[in-house]
């Protein structure tokens, strides 16, 4: 408790803010970058104005200044002392997107989440121009959807970024961006860890007659590696930070990474033959390679983690938000039954159900789209829970059903790295929805046949990662990235580990074979409906 309170009030506890899809989230670590301080939290969802998926730039600076000043509230709760300074703070948020900005900083059109999929011909011509996938969600995929679209902005674009970029050019007065989120944004050459020189002079050929003033060189922001120190904070950003005024302005800042990254990091999958599977509104497993791939594969994204190195990433537009739906539908259930149940205790109760279903769900099947999901051929989503006349309908295989379903694409985007050969010692898992012991981690564990870990700290997530990320910063980096979460971080860590049941692995394969014959269903509801 004493060291808590000196790293607090002498300014040494680092700060960790990443914006989700659902939650923006504020974590904050001490001397011991494996102990969480204190946290604070803001809600949002996103919404679909004029048939594209946005966040406002408004409810941004709301949720960030929500979680920052419940960060603040819980660390006087706690060690009753708040914060004015930290050693580091580092920013990062849901990866991909389209963030423009004209040369006056101001926003050229809705931000465009990485949900949306509308950028589908843009993919294919880039992909083909550069011999390189490039998935519907990246960066350069809307900027250039927007130029074969004849957008009359792509003209005044000055500045493109992710959300992470955003928010911390709006803290710093800094264009910068770390490796791994820049990697989403346009293809990072190994060697070099830039972006890619041969696909940027690519890409201006690609654009040299519709929109000859286009320098993507230009416009997109500076990458940098974990542990660079990536600007400092300004007086007008200690003002959006903190709006009771008690930050002080010169706070150095780490590199604003994507949540992909601050996922690997809070799951120590950052050197080669790891990789991690992060699930909330999205779900996305994340493999560090020993070497370049065999063949393009359109269902993998090609990124690095914050160091630089690179990653196969196998990414789901659709996680968990369709499970929660479903619990929230009982929850309500069971307060109008008169129950005083909390949100926790309901996930506890319906997981462990769960565990009593049939191996393959008793012929239940549950598709949790409610977006497009390029993996399985979707351009829009439709949830469908749907069983035959001989299905088992109970609770247990519905609850083994919506979890099978939450894995389900995932899994399908993995077997390609199983044909690619790619070696993996463990899969770690982190994420709200491995709160409950031992339940979604076995089902993961059979979707992926393969061992999965789970550490203490995995519900505090992408949070966490960012203010490790942070204090790596503060600590001047002078060990790799992968040591020091191995000497600093991770050693001693609590892990729950689980390898893949034989019982289970047969049941999801026969799910999962009924559930790829079953996409027709959800191609059909998408014309109907």
């Amino acid at each position: 408790m004493n060291s808590a309170v000196d790293a607090i009030s002498s300014g040494r506890a680092s700060l960790g803010i990443e914006l989700g899809s659902t939650r923006i989230k504020a974590c904050l670590v001490g001397d011991d970058p494996s102990e969480v301080l204190a946290v604070g939290d803001f809600e949002w969802e996103n919404q679909l104005v004029d048939g594209r998926w946005t966040y406002s730039l408004d409810s941004v600076w709301q949720g960030v200044q929500a979680a920052y000043v419940g960060l603040a509230d819980d660390a006087e709760r706690r060690h009753g002392v708040r914060p004015t300074s930290f050693g580091a703070i580092g920013i990062s948020a849901m990866m991909h997107g389209y963030l423009a900005f004209d040369a006056d900083g101001e926003l050229l059109v809705p931000f465009r989440t990485w949900r949306n999929t509308s950028t589908g011909p843009a993919a294919e011509a880039l992909t083909e121009a550069f011999g390189f996938a490039i998935p519907l969600r990246w960066s350069v995929a809307h900027v250039y959807q927007a130029v074969l679209d004849n957008e009359s902005h792509v003209a005044h674009i000055d500045y493109l970024t992710t959300l992470a970029g955003y928010v911390h050019w709006k803290l710093t007065g800094e264009r910068v961006l770390g490796v791994g989120d820049a990697s989403g944004m346009f293809p990072i050459n190994d060697a070099t860890r830039g972006y890619d020189e041969t696909m940027l002079t690519a890409f201006d050929g690609l654009v040299a007659q519709r929109a000859p003033g286009l320098d993507l060189r230009s416009v997109l922001p500076a990458v940098l590696p974990a542990g660079r120190e990536a600007g400092a904070l300004t007086e007008e950003g200690a003002a959006l930070l903190d709006p009771t005024g008690s930050v002080r302005p010169g706070i150095r800042f780490a590199p604003p990474e994507g949540d992909a990254g601050t996922g690997m990091v809070a799951t120590n999958a950052v050197a080669p033959r790891g990789g991690n599977v992060s699930a909330g509104t999205s779900i996305f497993a994340m493999v560090v390679l020993e070497g370049p791939l065999a063949n393009l594969h359109e269902e993998l994204d090609l990124v690095t983690t914050p160091a630089g190195d690179p990653v196969a990433m196998v990414h789901c537009n659709n996680g968990a938000s369709e499970l929660a739906a479903w619990v929230g539908l009982f929850r309500r259930f069971a307060e109008s039954a008169g129950a005083d149940i909390d949100a926790d205790a309901v996930y506890r109760t319906l997981f462990t159900e769960s565990l009593d279903g049939a191996a393959d769900a008793g012929g239940l099947l549950a598709y949790n789209q409610l977006s497009g999901e390029p993996i399985v051929g979707l351009d829009e989503g439709r949830p469908l829970v749907v069983r035959a006349d001989d299905s088992v309908f109970s609770l247990a295989n519905f609850m083994r059903a919506q979890l099978y379903g939450v894995f389900a694409s995932l899994s399908i985007g993995m077997s390609v790295l199983d044909e690619e050969g790619v070696a993996l010692d463990r899969m770690y898992a982190h994420g709200g929805i491995f709160r409950t012991a031992g339940v979604a981690q076995r089902f993961l564990a059979a979707a992926l046949n393969a061992p999965v870990s789970v550490a203490a700290t995995a519900s505090e997530g992408g949070p966490w990662g960012m203010a490790v990320l942070a204090a790596y910063t503060a600590s001047g980096a002078e060990q790799s990235l992968p040591d020091y979460l191995r000497d600093r971080v991770f050693q001693g860590a609590q892990l729950s580990d689980v390898d893949p049941d034989p019982a289970d692995v047969a049941g999801f394969a026969s799910y999962l074979e009924r559930y790829r014959a079953g996409l027709a269903i959800e191609h059909a509801a998408i014309q109907a409906l």
